[in-house]
C-alpha cells in the first residue's frame, strides 16, 4: 500500500447518490419550516387565535398574561414537541386569585362579572368560558396554578387538594403539577438562558484563558508521552496492581472485624434478598466474597503480564510509533477544529428546523352547535364566521377553537417532518465524524507506508487525504454512518416507548424492552468499532465499505490477543490523559470562579451562577482534550491495522520488506535482509 493506493474509483456511489439526494431534501424541509413556522410562539405567549399577549400598538396592550381554559391538557407529551398546550388560550390583565366553576358564576350574580374576564369576548357562556377557574401567579406571562407544598408533602391550592372542575368530576391538586411543568418548561428555560447569557458576558476571557491553559496541558502531555510512553504505562499498570492489592487488604480488615459480631455469621442464602444493600455489608460472607473476586483479578492480572508482557511492548512500541506520526504530520492536531465546526453547523440547522417545524401548527376552529345542523364540526374562520349563511342556517352554531394543528398536507404529515429531521442530523453528525476519521487515517497511513520517513511522506498529509476521501469515497463514508444512524434512530425509539410504557404494569413488556435497549446498545457499539476499522481500511487501499469491513474485521480476528491488549492500554492510558487534564483546569477553575483564591478575589467577576464558567471549562476542556487524544487515538489504531497488514504482506526479504520503524522489528525479532533500507 502506498499513500495513492486509495485512488482507485468512486465507491459505493449509489450510497454517494442517495445521501446527495437526502441533504437536498433536508434543505427542502428547512426551507418549508422556515417559512411556516414562527419561533417568536417559543418565546411570547400567544393566545388561540395566534395574537401576541401585551404587544404594543394592539388591543391586547393592556393584557399581558396567558390563561389556560383546561392546563390539564398542558400535561401531553406533544405539548414539549409543538411548544403549544390544545386548549383554549386566552391574554388576560391578571389571573383568577380563587377557585370558581362556570355553573356556580351562572348562579351568583355577583361574581358573574369577575369570571366574565377570563372568557373569549367578555360573553358568560359554555363553550366561551372555562369550566373552572383555580387559584393562579403569573409566572414567566403565563398563569399558573399557585401550587405549594404543606407538611407531608402535600400539593395544594390554595390550601385546597381536590377541584370541582365544572364538569360533576373531582380533580387532585396533584394533577395540575406535571400539567405547569410541561406547559412552561421552555419560558423556565429562557429566564435561566437570560442569566447565564449575564455570566458569560462578564467571564467570557477568563473562560478562553482556561481554554488556552487546557490546550497547553493537552500538548505537554501528547510531548511527555512521545518521550516517556514506556514509563507511563507501566507506572498505570503497577498502580492497578496496588489499587486492587489495597482492595484484598481493606476486604481482609472488614472480615476480621465483623467477628463476633451479633448477626455476622448469617449467610447470604439465609438473609434473602434485601431492598436495603447495607444489610448486606454487616455479614462476614459478604467480604469474604468480595476478598475471593479482587484476589482473582489481581492473580489474572498478573498472570495476563507475565504472558503477555511482548504484547505490552508491542503497545507501548506502536504509541511511541503514533506520537512519531503525529509529530511529523502537526497538521492532524489541527484538523479537530474543523469537524468541531462542521458537528457545530449540523446541530444549529437541526435544532433550528426543529424548532420552525414546531411552531408551524396553527389555531383550527370548528363550527360546534346543539341542534342538527349540516356545517357541525366544518373548519371555520372566527373573523367571517358572522358574515357567512351558517349563522343563519344554524343560529346556535358557534365557531370555537378546537385544537393546534392544522388540515394542509403539511400540518398532516408534520410529525414525519421533525422524525426526518432527527433521522438527518444523526446520518449528517456521524457522517462527519466518518470523514474526520478516515481523513486523519489516510494521513497517517502514508506516514507508516513511506518506505523513507520522513522523505517519502506527502507535502501536506491531511489536505491530500481529506481531498481524496470527498472525491472518492463519499459513498462509503454515507453508508457506514446510515447503518449506525438507523440503529441509533432505533435506540431513540425504544427509548421514547420506555417513557411511555413508565407507568404500565405489564412487566413482560418492560423486561422486553429492556432486553431490545441493552441488545441495540450493544449493536451500535461494536458497529462504531467495525466503522472506524472499516474507514482506516477504505483510506489504506480505497475499496467499498462491506469489503473493507470485512477485510478489517477478520484482520483483527486473526491478532484478537494484540488487539485487546493493545486497545485496552491505549484507551485506559488516554483516559487518564483526560482526566488529568480536565481534573487540573477544572479545579483550577473552581476554585478562582468560586472566589476562594484569596489573592484574586477581587480579580474573579461577580456572578448569578459560578457553576457556569467552571462547567464551560470543563467541558472545552474535555473536548480539547478529546479532540487531541481522538487524533492520537486514530492514529494508534491506523498505524496498528497497517503494522498488522506489514506482518502479514511482507517477510524481511528484498523484495518484500518491512514498512515498520527499528523499534518495533527489535521487539518482534525480525529484520530486513537489506537493512541500508530499515528505517529507525
Amino acid at each position: 500500500p502506498t499513500s495513492q493506493s486509495s485512488i482507485k474509483g468512486c465507491t459505493d456511489v449509489f450510497c454517494c447518490i442517495l445521501f446527495i439526494l437526502a441533504i437536498l431534501g433536508y434543505f427542502a424541509v428547512g426551507i418549508l419550516a422556515w417559512s411556516q413556522g414562527d419561533p417568536r410562539k417559543v418565546i411570547y405567549p400567544t393566545d388561540s387565535r395566534g395574537q401576541f399577549c401585551g404587544q404594543a400598538g394592539t388591543p391586547l396592550e393592556k393584557k399581558p398574561l396567558l390563561f389556560y381554559f383546561n392546563i390539564l391538557k398542558c400535561a401531553s407529551p406533544l405539548t414539549l414537541l409543538e411548544f403549544q398546550c390544545p386548549t383554549t388560550q386566552l391574554c388576560v390583565e391578571s389571573c383568577p386569585t380563587k377557585h370558581m366553576t362556570l355553573l356556580k358564576a351562572y348562579l351568583n350574580k355577583g361574581e358573574q362579572e369577575y369570571y366574565k374576564q377570563f372568557c373569549k369576548e367578555g360573553i358568560l357562556r359554555d363553550g366561551l368560558c372555562p369550566s373552572m377557574l383555580m387559584s393562579s401567579k403569573p409566572f414567566t406571562r403565563r398563569c399558573l396554578p399557585a401550587l405549594s407544598t404543606m407538611k407531608g408533602g402535600v400539593v395544594v391550592i390554595g390550601n385546597e387538594t381536590i377541584f370541582d372542575n365544572g364538569e360533576g368530576e373531582k380533580v387532585n391538586a396533584t394533577d395540575f403539577l406535571d400539567a405547569s411543568k410541561k406547559s412552561n418548561v421552555v419560558v423556565e428555560a429562557r429566564q435561566v438562558a437570560m442569566r447565564i447569557f449575564e455570566d458569560y458576558t462578564v467571564s467570557w476571557y477568563w473562560i478562553l484563558i482556561g481554554l488556552v491553559i487546557a490546550m497547553v496541558v493537552s500538548l505537554i502531555f501528547i510531548v511527555l508521552l512521545r518521550y516517556l510512553a514506556g514509563i507511563m504505562i507501566w507506572i498505570m499498570i503497577v498502580m492497578v496492581i496496588l489499587v486492587i492489592g489495597y482492595g484484598i487488604f481493606h476486604c481482609a480488615m472488614e472480615y476480621r472485624n465483623l467477628k463476633g459480631e451479633p448477626g455476622s455469621d448469617v449467610t447470604i442464602r439465609d438473609l434473602g434478598l434485601q431492598t436495603d444493600f447495607s444489610v448486606y455489608l454487616q455479614i462476614r460472607q459478604t467480604w469474604l466474597a468480595f476478598m475471593i473476586i479482587l484476589s482473582i483479578v489481581e492473580v489474572v492480572v498478573i498472570l495476563l503480564l507475565i504472558f503477555l508482557r511482548k504484547r505490552v511492548l508491542i503497545a507501548i512500541a506502536l504509541i511511541k510509533e503514533a506520537s512519531r506520526a503525529v509529530g511529523h504530520v502537526m497538521s492532524s492536531l489541527l484538523y479537530p477544529l474543523l469537524t468541531f465546526a462542521l458537528l457545530a453547523l449540523v446541530i444549529a440547522y437541526w435544532a433550528i428546523t426543529a424548532v420552525f417545524l414546531s411552531t408551524s401548527n396553527e389555531q383550527v376552529y370548528k363550527v360546534f352547535n346543539t341542534t342538527e345542523c349540516e356545517y357541525s364540526r366544518d373548519t371555520c374562520k372566527p373573523e367571517t364566521f358572522n358574515t357567512t349563511n351558517i349563522t343563519a342556517q344554524c343560529p346556535d352554531a358557534e365557531c370555537l377553537f378546537a385544537f393546534y394543528g392544522g388540515e394542509t398536507y403539511y400540518h398532516k404529515y408534520l410529525i414525519m417532518f421533525q422524525f426526518y429531521n432527527v433521522f438527518l442530523f444523526f446520518w449528517c453528525a456521524n457522517f462527519v465524524t466518518a470523514l474526520g476519521q478516515v481523513t486523519l487515517a489516510g494521513a497517517f497511513a502514508s506516514y507508516y507506508w513511506a518506505f523513507k520517513k520522513p522523505d517519502d511522506i506527502p507535502a501536506n498529509p491531511i489536505c491530500s487525504s481529506l481531498g481524496r476521501a470527498l472525491r472518492y469515497h463519499t459513498g462509503s463514508l454515507a453508508f457506514g454512518s446510515l447503518i449506525l444512524s438507523l440503529v441509533q434512530v432505533i435506540r431513540v425509539l425504544l427509548e421514547y416507548l420506555d417513557q411511555k410504557l413508565k407507568a404500565a404494569q405489564n412487566r413482560f413488556a418492560k423486561f422486553l424492552l429492556s432486553c431490545l435497549k441493552c441488545c441495540f446498545w450493544c449493536l451500535e457499539k461494536f458497529i462504531k468499532f467495525l466503522n472506524r476499522n472499516a474507514y482506516i481500511m477504505v483510506a489504506i487501499y480505497g475499496k467499498s465499505f462491506c469489503t473493507s469491513a470485512r477485510d478489517a474485521f477478520f484482520l483483527l480476528m486473526r491478532n484478537i490477543i494484540r488487539v485487546a491488549v493493545l486497545d485496552k492500554v491505549t484507551d485506559f492510558l488516554l483516559f487518564l490523559g483526560k482526566l488529568l487534564i480536565v481534573g487540573i483546569v477544572g479545579i483550577c477553575s473552581f476554585f478562582f470562579f468560586s472566589g476562594r483564591i484569596k489573592a484574586v478575589e477581587q480579580t474573579a467577576p461577580s456572578l448569578n451562577y459560578y457553576w457556569v464558567p467552571i462547567l464551560t471549562v470543563v467541558v472545552g476542556s474535555y473536548l480539547i482534550a478529546h479532540g487531541f487524544f481522538s487524533v492520537y487515538a486514530m492514529c494508534v489504531d491506523t498505524l496498528f491495522l497497517c503494522f498488522l497488514e506489514d506482518l502479514e504482506r511482507n517477510d524481511g526479504t528484498a523484495e518484500r520488506p518491512y514498512f515498520m520503524s527499528q523499534n518495533l522489528l527489535t521487539i518482534l525479532k525480525k529484520s530486513n535482509e537489506d537493512q541500508a533500507k530499515t528505517v529507525d
